[in-house]
C-alpha cells in the first residue's frame, strides 16, 4: 500500500513554526487501526486522512478557490483559499463567567501564584479561559512555566478537558501588533500544549471581541512554535480564522 503523505505546518508561512499536522490522501478507506498505526509513526499531535466522499471529485488548481467541505469526527469543518493563506469557517463558542473558586485548584496547580484577571468556561467546547493580569506582558505568558503534568489529577468532575491561557495585545507605539495573546493545555486528552489552536480560537474570538469591542482580530498564540491568525466574526454566530500554511515534506508512505 503507497499512500500520498505530506507534513504541513499550518498559521504560519515559515517551516518548523506553527502547528505541524501530517496530511495522509486516501483512494480507500483504512480501518481505525491503520489510522494509529500511520498517526503513531508520523509523531504529531495531529495527522489528517483525506478521503473524497464522491470518487468523481476532482480539486483542481481551478476549484481549490472554492469552499471545501470536509466532514470530520467533530462535525463539518469548512475552508477555502485566500491570497495570502487559508480561511477556516468554524462555529462561534461563548465563553460564560466562570466562579473562580471553583477552579481555583486547577488554576494554581497550573500556574501557581500568577495573578488572574478574569475567569470564563465554554461549555460547548469544555475549555476553560484564564485572563492573566494586564499588567502581564507578552514575554511574561512565552515564559510561563505551566504545571500540566498534574492537572489530570485536579477534580473537576470531567468539566474541564482544556486550559486556555490569554492576555490582551500590548500597545507598540501608536499600532497594535496583536488584539490578545495565548497559549493552550489539553493534558486531559494527551497535548501537554498544542502549538497554535484553531478551536481554542472558536472560543478566544467570542470572548475577546466583547471584550474589546471588535469583530476583526490579530491574534498571536504564545508557544515556543509560535502561530498568528486572522480573525472575523461573522454575523451568522461563526467565525473565520485566517492562517498561513508551509508544507515542509511530501513524500509516499508505504505499509
Amino acid at each position: 500500500m503507497k499512500l500520498p503523505i505530506f507534513v504541513a505546518d499550518a498559521f504560519t508561512t515559515k517551516a518548523f513554526r506553527g502547528n505541524p499536522a501530517a496530511v495522509c490522501l486516501l483512494e480507500n478507506k483504512l480501518d481505525e487501526d491503520m489510522h494509529q498505526k500511520i498517526a503513531r509513526e508520523m509523531n504529531l499531535s495531529e495527522t489528517a486522512f483525506i478521503q473524497k466522499l464522491h470518487p468523481t471529485d476532482n480539486f483542481t488548481q481551478k476549484n481549490m478557490n472554492s469552499t471545501l467541505t470536509f466532514v470530520t469526527l467533530s462535525g463539518e469543518l469548512k475552508a477555502r483559499r485566500a491570497e495570502d493563506g487559508i480561511i477556516l469557517d468554524l462555529p462561534l463558542y461563548p465563553a460564560h463567567p466562570q466562579d473562580f473558586h471553583e477552579v481555583a485548584d486547577l488554576i494554581k496547580t497550573a500556574i501557581g501564584d500568577t495573578l488572574v484577571q478574569d475567569t470564563c468556561y465554554s461549555p460547548d467546547t469544555r475549555k476553560l479561559l484564564v485572563r492573566l493580569s494586564d499588567t502581564y506582558s507578552r514575554s511574561f505568558l512565552e515564559n510561563l512555566k505551566v504545571n500540566t503534568q498534574n492537572l489530570p489529577q485536579v477534580e473537576n468532575t470531567g468539566k474541564v478537558k482544556g486550559l486556555i491561557l490569554t492576555l490582551k495585545g500590548e500597545a507598540d507605539g501608536q499600532t497594535q501588533a496583536f488584539d490578545f495573546y495565548s497559549r493552550y493545555f489539553a493534558p486531559w486528552v494527551g497535548v501537554a500544549e498544542d502549538p497554535v489552536t484553531g478551536s481554542a480560537h472558536t472560543v478566544l474570538s467570542s470572548y475577546w471581541s466583547q471584550q474589546l469591542g471588535k469583530k476583526n482580530m490579530h491574534a498571536f498564540q504564545c508557544s515556543s512554535r509560535g502561530g498568528e491568525l486572522e480573525i472575523s466574526l461573522s454575523p451568522d454566530g461563526r467565525v473565520d480564522i485566517r492562517g498561513g500554511a508551509a508544507i515542509v515534506l511530501e513524500g509516499t508512505l508505504t505499509a
